[in-house]
């Protein structure tokens, strides 16, 4: 591999990536402003022309905001390859943790260092969009104390999970041979399987609390739907999402017969017995039509070809020195390697992103069929406009935008495509 060749089609990666971030999202900022004086006609019935407003400049703060992120993440992406950030934290810590601790040692060392100065640089852009963004608008409930809390949590399992399961890889890149791609891969595939058993239970109780659903008459309902459609589920829970945000959803988490149904507390205080039976008959949809597992075989298939990809990149010191780094001679490179994929691949995927966008929102169309079919299509419209209002979603996206990212359909489509026009809208959610 020629480093030079890899140096410019990886600089070429980063440019084009950030032009099109910029360019889609000044076409989205143009679009959402253009349209803020006035609720589209099919919603003037449903949504108040505040809301509306308040959508678009949610909107168009995130925007700007993200603008800067791309901006600062693209400049310390290249500043941690082509200018050689890694290659001196590799050096420093080669140095001084590989010939007290050995191998292991200073490859966790530099993994562990990596992720803790990146978690430090990213910490003010997320401080500034909880506080400052989120608390503009309405929608953080956190406190400081509480994000931070947070953050240690978060810190702490990712050392006693990741490190270990970091320790494996690395173990089975040194020991299996050729073909240790493939055993890391199976490794990390048992390793996220065995997560979705133990996350509710083990895990999401450390950051939310979970309790069952006290409402009767609505745990009649939801149960009534889960019998209808064929589906079990191990309990409902009330999530307490409005301890951190003003934001609403409901999920399915869980894997085979352990799965759980949970809401939001804010989701519930919000829409009404039918309008929650047409959005668990939404995800039920999911689940019918397999979506989830084809996404799974999807990204494990995927994962798969990129562990193929490593296994033959690590080996060519061209990859080292492309991207800024001078591979190790007298130990092991697998750290770096490791880094250098991660850090080296986005800009190239992030052109074949809008391709899983596509079939996302082809899958919310068939998730809100199946709901139509299985609730009421006028239940699952007002919970819809209800959510889009209680999350400032904007109602008027760039179209080119839409199909670059968005992963659910906008609100006009998804209730076209349910057959409601602008009168049977406004009469649905009256």
């Amino acid at each position: 591999m020629n480093p030079v060749v890899l140096s410019l089609a990886f600089s070429a990666a980063i440019l084009a990536s950030l032009l099109v971030k910029f360019w889609l999202a000044t076409r989205q900022l143009r679009h959402v402003a253009a349209h803020r004086a006035a609720v589209p006609p099919a919603f003037a019935a449903t949504v108040p022309l505040e809301a509306h407003q308040k959508a678009a400049d949610y909107t168009v703060a995130k925007l700007r905001l993200g603008i800067v992120g791309d901006a600062f993440s693209g400049a310390v992406l290249i500043a941690w390859t082509l200018l050689g950030g890694l290659d001196a934290l590799n050096r420093l810590l080669l140095d001084w943790a590989e010939p007290r601790w050995g191998a292991m040692v200073y490859q966790l060392a530099l993994v562990g260092a990596f992720v803790l100065i990146g978690a430090i640089i990213d910490l003010p852009f997320e401080f500034y969009r909880t506080f400052r963004l989120e608390q503009r608008f309405g929608f953080n409930k956190m406190t400081p104390g509480l994000f931070f809390a947070d953050l240690a949590k978060s810190t702490l399992l990712g050392v006693a999970i990741g490190g270990p399961l970091l320790a494996l890889v690395l173990w089975i890149m040194h020991a299996t041979g050729s073909l240790w791609w493939l055993w890391a891969w199976g490794a990390l595939t048992a390793f996220q399987l065995v997560a979705m058993v133990v996350y509710p239970t083990l895990i999401a109780p450390l950051f939310n609390k979970f309790e069952p659903l006290a409402d009767a008459a609505l745990v009649a309902r939801v149960q009534a739907l889960m019998q209808r459609c064929g589906f079990r589920a191990k309990g409902f829970f009330v999530m307490d999402g409005s301890r951190r945000s003003a934001h609403a959803n409901a999920y399915f988490t869980g894997f085979g017969a352990g799965k759980r149904v949970v809401f939001f507390d804010t989701l519930l205080k919000r829409l009404s017995g039918d309008e929650v039976e047409a959005v668990l008959a939404h995800e039920l949809g999911h689940f019918a039509h397999r979506h989830i597992v084809k996404r799974m075989v999807l990204m494990l298939a995927f994962s798969l070809a990129g562990f193929a990809l490593l296994g033959w990149l690590a080996t060519q010191w061209g990859f080292y020195m492309g991207l800024g780094v001078r591979p190790n001679a007298f130990t092991s490179n697998d750290a770096l390697a490791l880094l250098l994929f991660m850090m080296g691949l986005p800009p190239f995927m992030f052109f074949v992103s809008p391709v899983f966008a596509s079939l996302s929102r082809r899958d919310e169309y068939q998730a809100d069929a199946y709901a139509s079919s299985n609730a009421n299509a006028a239940d699952l419209v007002r919970a819809l406009l209800k959510l889009y209002e209680d999350n400032a979603s904007t109602l008027t996206p760039d179209p080119v935008y839409v199909r670059f990212y968005y992963s659910h359909p906008p609100a006009s489509s998804r209730i076209a495509a349910l057959g409601l026009d602008a009168a049977s809208l406004a009469g649905a959610a009256a």
